[in-house]
């Protein structure tokens, strides 16, 4: 009954974000994120090569990322001495906020480089957590972490097609759940975010209020023609271990995009889409970062 009511009240406001006294509340939240200085980021990744889990040159991309997120640092991933997850963070209450994403590539094929299924995901989630670092909060604020997921693609030489994806694959989202329970009210995830023609659906397993949320958000900060209420396929991601432990997730991406095939380069992306999902996301953090 109690969740009944919530969807009616975050319902009610989607529709009162829709009138024309929000405009005013969309120019002060735009331009706080800076797609620019993300674009730069997935060249960077991108110009490391095939950078599948535990090689050295995406340990050694590591070492780039973490001074780039507040408070950076590693966090190991118990059985697994090669892979650690990068994880910034802003203090406050918990349980606080995850802003995710995973930055190892796929193994297979040779010379995969994800500019989108890998790259463009860790590029906002670097450039969120700096404009939210930049912004002012309240006393009461929550705490907030970004979290660079390592291991999310299956180990080398396992067909992804035959095995089983959650325990074969998620290991840093994995890991972080475990190491952490009981400290993430909510978690939000970016994956496939940064292509031409972004459609971004709610991914069938995400939170229907968070994802509700984040509509309101998107159309606070003008960014509102990316993304749908319309219900997309579900899938295994690193959303997935939250939506596990209780934890309202949601899973920001675009399935139709050929993530796993080597046209997956910077050619295929958008500034504007990171843009619109960058802004987004910043509004849907910062609100949710106030609220106890």
């Amino acid at each position: 009954m109690l969740r009944t009511a919530r969807r009616i009240v975050v319902l009610f406001l989607v529709l009162l974000a829709g009138c024309g006294g929000s405009s005013a509340g969309g120019d002060d939240a735009a331009d706080r994120f800076d797609a620019e200085r993300a674009w730069r980021l997935i060249e960077r990744q991108v110009a490391a090569g095939q950078r599948p889990a535990g090689s050295p040159q995406l340990r050694a991309l590591a070492e780039e990322l973490r001074p780039l997120l507040p408070a950076g640092r590693f966090e190991p991933i118990s059985g697994e001495p090669k892979l650690r997850n990068v994880v910034g963070t802003l203090g406050g209450a918990r349980p606080g906020i995850v802003v995710g994403a995973h930055y190892d590539t796929l193994a297979t094929p040779p010379g995969f480089v994800g500019a989108n299924n890998g790259a463009a995901g860790s590029a906002v989630v670097i450039e969120v957590a700096r404009a939210l670092s930049r912004m002012a909060a309240g006393p009461d604020a929550r705490e907030v972490r970004f979290v660079l997921f390592d291991g999310e693609e299956p180990p080398a030489g396992l067909p992804e097609e035959s095995t089983d994806f959650y325990s074969e694959g998620l290991r840093g989202s994995r890991a972080y759940v475990a190491a952490h329970p009981g400290q993430t009210g909510e978690m939000i995830l970016l994956d496939y975010v940064g292509n031409r023609g972004l459609y971004l659906p709610r991914e069938a397993t995400s939170s229907e209020d968070l994802w509700t949320r984040l509509l309101i958000a998107a159309e606070t900060a003008g960014a509102e023609r990316f993304f749908s209420g319309e219900e997309g396929p579900a899938i295994t991601d690193d959303h997935t271990p939250f939506l596990r432990a209780g934890v309202s997730a949601i899973d920001l991406i675009d399935w139709r995009y050929p993530g796993h095939s080597l046209a997956d380069g910077v050619d295929k992306l958008s500034r504007e889409s990171l843009d619109g999902v960058g802004e987004a996301v910043v509004q849907l953090v910062s609100e949710l970062r106030e609220e106890r």
